[in-house]
């Protein structure tokens, strides 16, 4: 299987931690991974595409081997679409696909409708949101934030996890991942400290978010994307990917596929060459 090399890549004034796999001059592919996880999301997915493309997966800023940002500052959405074209420009890539899972499959999806010339295919897994709020709750939304910031400091300090085995157990546990898939993650989001290790992430992540689109807000914009778009899901369905949503969501991008695999909501880990097959068939149906 094919080795990854990492590759840091600047990105205004932070550097940003990637992994590469494949000959850069095949078609490029950026990787987006889920929220705290990291661009060991791809380590078993990634070598299985790098025969078509020169695979790029990165760590967002505050996740795996990226640094955290500023103290005192905090994590907005928004600003991910800022590093996902800092990344193309340090590349050159005029036009580049975008995989995505989860979270990053969010980001890839609103990155293909606000820039839909500089998006090929667009490659999702588990994802074809973000995640919604009512308009009603937007008040409360943005106070839940506020205070959540304004008690961080007090925030207890993050757990020990007595060495990487135990962090992997806890991992597997949570995201109802293989021992395998689990380790990949693990290793490369944690950090060594006196009595074992701890998460690498940055636990200004785990913080309520400011704002919320609406459903109505979402759609609007999936409407702007033009790519030939793939969407691969878990079956059965994740609890907050109900069909019926990804149905009407899918209804406003023009050149669509939905695809149901078995696994859960890491199966592009779990059930990496089914995946795999599902994204080259549609790469070749949509590529002249």
């Amino acid at each position: 299987m094919p080795r990854a090399e990492e590759y840091p890549i600047a990105c205004g004034q932070l550097t940003l931690a990637a992994k590469c796999w494949g000959d850069p001059a095949l078609p490029p592919l950026l990787a987006l991974h889920g929220w705290l996880d990291n661009a060991g999301s791809f380590d078993l997915l990634a070598p299985l595409l790098s025969t078509d493309w020169h695979v790029v997966a990165i760590d967002l800023r505050g996740h795996g081997r990226s640094p955290h940002i500023a103290e005192g500052a905090w994590y907005h959405y928004t600003d991910h679409f800022d590093e996902i074209r800092a990344i193309a420009d340090h590349f050159g890539w005029e036009r580049v696909d975008l995989l995505g899972h989860s979270l990053g499959g969010s980001l890839a999806s609103l990155f293909a409708a606000l820039y839909p010339e500089r998006v090929g295919h667009l490659l999702l897994i588990e994802a074809l949101r973000p995640l919604a709020g009512g308009a009603d709750e937007s008040l409360s939304q943005l106070r839940r934030s506020i205070d959540q910031r304004a008690t961080f400091g007090a925030r207890k300090s993050l757990r020990v996890h007595p060495d990487l085995d135990s962090a992997i157990s806890v991992r597997m546990r949570a995201g109802n991942l293989s021992e395998r898939a689990a380790r990949a993650l693990v290793e490369r989001g944690t950090l060594e400290v006196d009595g074992g290790v701890i998460w690498s992430s940055d636990a200004r992540l785990m913080l309520a978010s400011a704002q919320r689109y609406t459903e109505a807000q979402i759609l609007s914009m999936l409407a702007g994307i033009q790519s030939p778009t793939l969407v691969v899901l878990a079956d059965p369905p994740t609890s907050y990917l109900p069909r019926e949503m990804i149905d009407q969501r899918a209804a406003q991008v023009a050149n669509i596929n939905v695809v149901d695999l078995p696994g859960y909501h890491h199966l592009h880990m779990d059930n990496a060459p089914a995946v795999a097959a599902a994204i080259r068939t549609f790469r070749d149906a949509h590529t002249t």
